[in-house]
């Protein structure tokens, strides 16, 4: 496969990301609220782990219906975060320790508390009103359309004052933009070049697929019909989103966009979906954006050959266009996601921290730039949120939507065993039982087995043999469909996801075993020559030739 040709930002090659939730990282306050400074405080940790980029979720301020993806201010920082100094201040610490950062941006929509949006609802004939998408009723009088919001119910919101109604893929406090008015082309112009002159490397898009609206809002066609105890997002699902979402304009979008971001060495990365694979990779390119986010796996339970598939069926048509993750803040954690059948079993973290590490692994030889999720090198399970004081709006305002809600993958980052963990000397944002101290960052340093020494090593892995991102991708021939074989050069990589061991010869001289996700992992000497490698069921190993 031809590697992808960049426009610059040659830092993202062999690079690894990690997402941080802004507010429950680190709280240097103790007001409860992670802030700017608290994880200024800790990028030394991310240094000694191996991060290269570090991804933050919004920080603007916000009236918080959507934890800060209503954005009302995007020039400016949220005053429980910091300051636009503190962001100045993070950002010659991380490069400091050779570390890129990555801010949150939401170009989709707004807060209804931006003071654009205020002036569209006060003045209907005024500039601002074109700014977002307000339509006149259907002949019934309801919406104009039969759109619907990610979070439940209608994607309108009548304005009883104009009659008119306003689209809103997510809830009704986040109006989303015109993106065909020149005036929101320009605005987001400013606000990239704000960032970029204060040293901010580079911007994950929230929503990068749904700028563009088809100009027609015809209806989108119903795909399936989901049962009466069906969530939000299995509902919105349920349609065909070909008026919505993944409109062909949105490229024309990103090369502007890619262009301002070029002038400062910054990079763009997509939060994008599509159900059509050759699509998502049409995000990317010289022409196009960096990375894009593919994110169907979060989304996927333990399932051995769904969860090959996907990853191999992405690689084969881009493989360098792409930031690879199991998990962010919109998924439960993998460690409890892929071990629902052993629900009450008392293995149950260990072997879910196994089968999260095994496919990690299988990420690192998939090119791109793979992303951990906080937490996600401590191998943390769900946290134990109190489900009367939920906080994320898919399960506030859907109350029989727990599965999907995602508090439980948003916790406080446990540092230590002192109150809060160390995250805060006050009750954090979220109320959530603490970890136990297996599970802290100060256990698991002094443990050498514990999951963050493993995770170090990949990482470290990663820079030592580049041969695994950087020489060409060849999906070898598998003798199983939950099993992936990749090779990179002298490197291949087995990801045994099965139930069963797995006995794979390697013809040719010697091999070593660089890395295993567990142990039991063998290289032994074939009769007829080479060597045959012996991989545990839900295991991945690289080795190496020579």
């Amino acid at each position: 496969m031809p590697r992808l040709q960049r426009i610059g930002r040659s830092w993202l090659d062999g690079a690894v990301g990690y997402e941080i939730y802004a507010r429950s990282f680190a709280d240097s306050t103790g007001d409860g609220f992670g802030d700017l400074a608290g994880l200024t405080h800790h990028l030394d940790y991310l240094a000694w782990l191996g991060v290269d980029i570090i991804w933050l979720t919004p920080i603007y301020p916000s009236p918080d219906h959507d934890h800060g993806y209503d954005v009302a201010d995007y020039l400016s920082v949220r005053p429980e975060h910091g300051t636009v100094a503190d962001v100045e201040a993070l950002v010659q610490r991380a490069h400091e320790l050779g570390m890129r950062f990555v801010m949150d941006i939401v170009p989709n929509h707004t807060s209804s508390e931006h003071e654009w949006f205020k002036a569209a609802l006060a003045n209907p004939d005024g500039p601002e009103r074109d700014m977002y998408l307000f339509r006149d009723p259907a002949p019934d009088g309801g919406p104009p359309n039969n759109w619907i919001s990610h979070f439940g119910g209608p994607a309108w919101t009548l304005d009883e004052a104009s009659g008119q109604y306003y689209c809103h893929l997510f809830v009704a406090e986040q109006p989303d933009l015109n993106w065909r008015n020149p005036a929101v082309l320009d605005a987001f112009d400013d606000i990239y070049r704000f960032w970029f002159e204060r040293g901010v490397d580079g911007f994950r898009i929230d929503v990068a697929h749904g700028l563009l609206k088809h100009p027609s809002f015809a209806d989108n066609p119903r795909t399936s019909t989901p049962g009466p105890d069906a969530g939000p997002l299995e509902i919105f699902f349920s349609y065909d989103h070909r008026h919505d979402m993944n409109q062909e304009g949105n490229v024309e979008i990103f090369q502007r966009w890619q262009a301002i971001a070029a002038d400062y060495d910054a990079t763009l990365l997509a939060e994008a979906f599509s159900p059509d694979k050759r699509q998502l990779a049409s995000y990317v390119g010289p022409n196009a954006l960096d990375l894009t986010f593919f994110l169907d796996p979060g989304w996927t339970g333990w399932d051995p050959a769904k969860l090959v598939n996907e990853f191999l069926e992405m690689a084969d048509i881009e493989s360098d266009g792409v930031s690879w993750v199991i998990s962010n803040h919109d998924n439960p954690r993998p460690v409890s996601r892929f071990t629902k059948e052993l629900t009450g079993h008392p293995d149950r973290v260990e072997r879910g921290r196994q089968r999260s590490l095994a496919v990690t692994v299988l990420q690192m030889a998939l090119g791109g730039v793979p992303f951990l999720y906080y937490g996600e090198e401590l191998g943390l399970a769900d946290g134990a949120v109190d489900p009367g004081k939920r906080e994320d709006p898919l399960a506030t305002r859907n109350q029989e939507s727990g599965d999907e809600a995602r508090d439980v993958a948003r916790t406080p980052m446990p540092w230590d065993s002192s109150p809060f963990n160390g995250f805060s000397t006050a009750q954090p944002w979220i109320f959530s039982a603490p970890r136990p101290p297996r599970d802290t960052v100060a256990s698991q340093r002094s443990n050498p087995d514990a999951p963050v020494h493993q995770y170090r090593a990949l990482l470290q892995l990663r820079r030592d043999h580049p041969e695994i991102w950087q020489a060409d991708y060849q999906r070898l021939a598998s003798p199983s469909p939950e099993v992936a074989i990749i090779g990179r050069g002298p490197l291949v990589t087995v990801a045994n996801l099965g139930p069963s061991e797995l006995e794979v010869p390697l013809a040719g001289g010697s091999w070593r075993v660089l890395f295993g996700s567990q142990g039991g992992v063998q290289l032994d000497a074939a009769p007829s020559g080479g060597q045959t490698l012996q991989v545990p069921p839900e295991t991945s190993v690289i080795v190496r030739f020579g």
